[in-house]
């Protein structure tokens, strides 16, 4: 069970050994308290755009970040629960290293995309909107486009390719989703989604636990990340149906603490509660249980469509462990490029954007996609 949801490739990484789970209390050591506060995407993107694309009963809009002028697109695709901000620290590195344009998007029923049809979450349908929006964006001649995706995204970017939607296709970087591992991982998907948190009483608590528990473990990614993947909630905190919010259980853990060290702490903090409760709470963007009718869809046949993408190929892993025979076989045939980057969870782009950027970049300049800027060497 354990190996499964390390290995789960639908949402983020579970808590890592030691780390929090829902129910658990947390608390700061003296002296290491850390900054939690949100930071916007306008730190790491230069424009925010809605894009509108057809589909059978109207219109279906699409969130996009985006930087950059000239140079190939990378057309970034976040995975399950995530959004298009979990690319924001990435975006700012990779900027900073090769000549490029970014355009990261909010996949359908994720972070502020809006489509008539939320509940379809097949893959068809959303490689389907992927080809949507870069005729939107750019209509009969589009650039040359890099797609890099990362877990439910990476598999999107596959079927994709595979079914040529992008048809100005340079190459495909797929992070951390191998197919063999990914299926052995669903059986324990609903258990692991289970654990998490139902509620929080802010974005700020909503970073510390993604940060405590091992989900994001870079606090800058999380800070920026995190806020497209929560929302308010619609039910007041005393509704039935809503948890108690992991920031309760917060402040209930400090209240015990203080009780030994004084009345007059002890009451700030029962006004603090007060103030919480008077707080909306938040709770997840997505509820990803109930995708699970597309999971297998989004990962059956996938190593087999993306060694036939005829374009070059880069696989990204947290551990070499996730290969399963099929990629083996291609890895060694040098049908794709791999790299391993070890000390990773599984939102590999978002804990080591540098090394990310410079696995890609290298790939990049290689397959003389791209140049680097003045002062960066591969």
């Amino acid at each position: 069970m354990e190996k499964q949801l390390h290995l789960n490739l639908l949402a983020s990484r579970p808590p890592v050994p030691g780390g929090l789970q829902s129910g658990s209390k947390m608390r700061m050591g003296p002296g290491r308290k850390r900054d939690f506060s949100p930071l916007s995407w306008s730190q790491y993107f230069e424009t925010m755009e809605d894009v509108e694309v057809d589909n059978d009963n109207g219109k279906d809009t699409f969130r996009i970040y985006s930087s950059g002028q000239h140079g190939p697109v990378l057309l970034l695709l976040h995975g399950g629960g995530h959004s298009a901000l979990s690319w924001a620290v990435f975006t700012e590195v990779i900027y900073s290293r090769i000549n490029c344009r970014v355009v990261a998007m909010d996949l359908r029923a994720h972070g502020d995309t809006k489509v008539k049809n939320s509940d379809d979450l097949s893959a068809e349908t959303m490689a389907k909107d992927i080809g949507k929006v870069v005729e939107a964006l750019y209509g009969e001649n589009p650039p040359p486009i890099m797609m890099i995706g990362h877990s439910m995204g990476g598999a999107i970017a596959v079927h994709t390719a595979a079914a040529n939607h992008v048809p100005s296709l340079l190459g495909l970087c797929v992070i951390d989703v191998v197919e063999g591992t990914a299926m052995d991982a669903l059986n324990s998907m609903q258990n692991f989604l289970r654990s998490r948190p139902k509620t929080f009483k802010s974005v700020e608590n909503a970073i510390e636990w993604s940060v405590k528990s091992g989900q994001i473990r870079n606090i800058e990614s999380a800070r920026v990340s995190m806020g497209g993947q929560v929302k308010k909630c619609e039910e007041p905190l005393n509704s039935p149906g809503v948890s108690k919010s992991i920031g309760e259980v917060i402040i209930e853990e400090e209240e015990e603490e203080e009780e030994e060290e004084g009345e007059s702490n002890h009451k700030r903090k029962k006004e603090d509660d007060q103030e919480v409760k008077k707080e909306s709470l938040y709770t997840w963007q997505i509820d990803l249980s109930k995708t699970e009718k597309y999971w297998e869809g989004w990962f059956s046949g996938l190593s087999a469509l993306f060694l036939s993408c005829p374009v070059p190929k880069l696989l990204l892993l947290a551990g070499v462990d996730r290969l399963d025979k099929d990629l083996t076989i291609g890895q060694m045939q040098g049908k794709f490029q791999m790299q391993v980057l070890p000390q990773c969870g599984h939102a590999v782009h978002e804990d080591a954007p540098e090394k990310v950027a410079d696995a890609l970049a290298s790939f990049m300049v290689r397959h003389k996609f791209t140049e680097l800027k003045e002062g960066f060497l591969c």
